[in-house]
């Protein structure tokens, strides 16, 4: 019998709905569904007594699964948590794109008859990981350094091994997975990169010097990367959510994490089927012709 706890992003109400909906379809299915305290509140009775409290940091104790409702960025919030749970993550989108959260709220009924008849396939997806004041952080999509409180552009020295990459003159520098290659990345000029690829790609924001290109390197390499400012501060973001400042010409180290995000994928689905999708490669201009 598997365990399923549900995690919705809270500012969507659309996720929420969805989270209800999900719960009675898993305990319909005779799973045992576990939720927060708070989403179990928002359930009318019948089906608050049915479910499971949990908070999010007991997952790894009970559960088999996660199921995410929100967007992509409701997926890499619970990546973060659960990095050391090794708890395959299902995720719903209910928000715009969803390269992670590549699930369909349209095809919900047949997802969940999917997942607890086990109908699916699980992929594992690298991190990244530093280490800032003692502190241990990780990314699923990307670290970004990059300016802050200032117009000017900061200078940034990148390392490979202790071999000198280059010195950047920019806006800030990407160093992106593959799973992050889809994401701020790809908005700088950045490849698309197979998620089962082993590389890290290091993304300029903006360069002064139009000859820096994206850079992709094997993800067995270490990489040091120093920021100066003339505010004396960067800033320094994990997937988007996480920030830290940096003193102007301090030292980070970023590694690929032994740690991996499990991600619950369709069956029958590839990462091509993807892109199709939410890039509309597969879109035919021609189909629709203007009035003459």
């Amino acid at each position: 019998m598997k365990k399923i706890a549900l995690y919705e992003n809270p500012s969507k109400p659309e996720a929420r709905k969805w989270a209800e909906y999900a719960a009675r379809k898993i305990i319909a299915l005779n799973a045992v569904c576990y939720a927060s305290q708070e989403l179990i509140d928002s359930f009318p009775d019948e089906l608050a007594s049915q479910t499971i409290a949990c908070p999010i940091s007991n997952f790894e104790k009970f559960i088999d699964v996660v199921i995410s409702f929100g967007g992509d960025g409701t997926m890499l919030t619970v990546s973060r948590i659960l990095v050391n749970a090794d708890i395959p993550i299902m995720g719903f989108n209910v928000g715009k794109l969803g390269f992670l959260a590549e699930y369909s709220t349209c095809e919900i009924d047949e997802s969940l008859n999917d997942l607890i008849s086990g109908n699916y396939r699980i992929v594992d997806r690298a991190i990244l990981e530093t280490e800032i004041n003692g502190e241990t952080i990780y990314a699923l999509n990307d670290f970004v350094i990059e300016k802050k409180n200032s117009s000017r552009m900061i200078t940034i020295e990148a390392f490979s091994n202790q071999h000198c990459i280059g010195i950047y003159r920019a806006d800030g520098l990407i160093i992106t997975t593959p799973t992050g290659s889809t994401a701020y990345s790809l908005s700088c000029g950045g490849p698309i990169i197979a998620p089962s690829t082993q590389v890290i790609c290091l993304t300029p924001i903006s360069p002064h010097s139009l000859t820096f290109r994206p850079l992709v390197i094997p993800d067995t390499t270490e990489l040091a990367i120093k920021a100066s400012s003339g505010s004396n501060v960067v800033n320094f973001v994990a997937d988007g959510q996480t920030e830290r400042l940096l003193k102007s010409g301090e030292q980070v180290v970023i590694k690929r994490s032994k740690e991996l995000c499990k991600l619950i994928k369709p069956l029958n689905s590839s990462y091509f089927d993807l892109l199709r999708e939410k890039l509309l490669w597969a879109a035919d201009g021609t189909s629709h012709n203007p009035k003459q």
